[in-house]
């Protein structure tokens, strides 16, 4: 590969940037990847978490300005695909540079969005078992009550944020490839995932894996080689081939 890019990946609900790292080892070296760290957690855990998603799109838009520049996609895994299609239109909205690719994990299209999904998910008890059902949090986390209390605390904010973004049906599909990737195993049901097509004016992949709502971590390796692959094809400009569902 001649040319680089950079990818700004955006965490899940509860989760850090940090969940990002290992892929700096793991992907090739045209891949720059920029873990998009959110207030109130890992480095910036004495931050303010932020609730509302459009205030916390608008941050992340104005925090990383300069690498939302030149060779750049967008990556998100279930919260971060929703906030990566909200910085994605808001950086169209304001006639901002526009990503290579826009790259979502790990959920339902915007348009199917549920947010009396997470209505009532406010105390400890109900975000700890979201936590348990979902999978991927260590069991170190659960065993120190210090790590819980952060833990639950950004739980709660971030699905305050998903419970606060609303879709809007009048925006015209995205001018640039839109890659999905989703677990057989996950909650989501097919037709929502594929709905994420309706998003995309030109190229839309989907990729579907075994394994459940973390199949990025179950999977690793065959997923990394299929973001790889997406990447590739949208250095290579590869804007205005046929769909494809894998």
């Amino acid at each position: 590969m001649d040319a680089s890019v950079s990818l700004l990946c955006l965490p899940c609900a509860g989760a850090s940037a940090t969940m990002y790292l290992r892929w700096r080892r793991l992907l090739p070296r045209w891949v720059h990847i920029v873990p998009v760290e959110l207030p109130g957690r890992g480095g910036r855990l004495s931050e303010r978490l932020v609730r509302n998603f459009d205030e916390l799109v608008a941050q992340v838009c104005a925090e990383q300005a300069e690498a939302l520049r030149g060779n750049f996609a967008i990556f998100g895994h279930s919260m971060g695909s929703l906030l990566a299609y909200g910085i994605t239109r808001r950086l169209q909205s304001m006639g901002r540079p526009l990503p290579l690719a826009l790259l979502a994990s790990g959920s339902c299209a915007p348009s199917r969005r549920d947010p009396a999904r997470f209505a009532g998910k406010t105390d400890d008890a109900s975000l700890a078992a979201e936590l348990r059902k979902q999978g991927g949090t260590p069991e170190e986390a659960f065993a120190s009550a210090e790590l819980m209390r952060i833990t639950l605390d950004m739980l709660g904010a971030d699905y305050r944020v998903c419970e606060s973004f609303r879709y809007r049906e009048e925006e015209a599909p995205l001018p640039m490839p839109v890659h999905v990737f989703a677990g057989r195993e996950d909650d989501s049901d097919a037709a929502s995932v594929h709905a994420w097509s309706a998003e995309a004016g030109g190229v839309f992949t989907l990729d579907w894996f075994d394994g459940g709502h973390f199949f990025i971590r179950q999977h690793e390796t065959a997923f990394l080689a299929a973001l790889t692959e997406r990447l590739g094809q949208a250095v290579a400009g590869e804007r205005h081939a046929p769909r494809v569902l894998a």
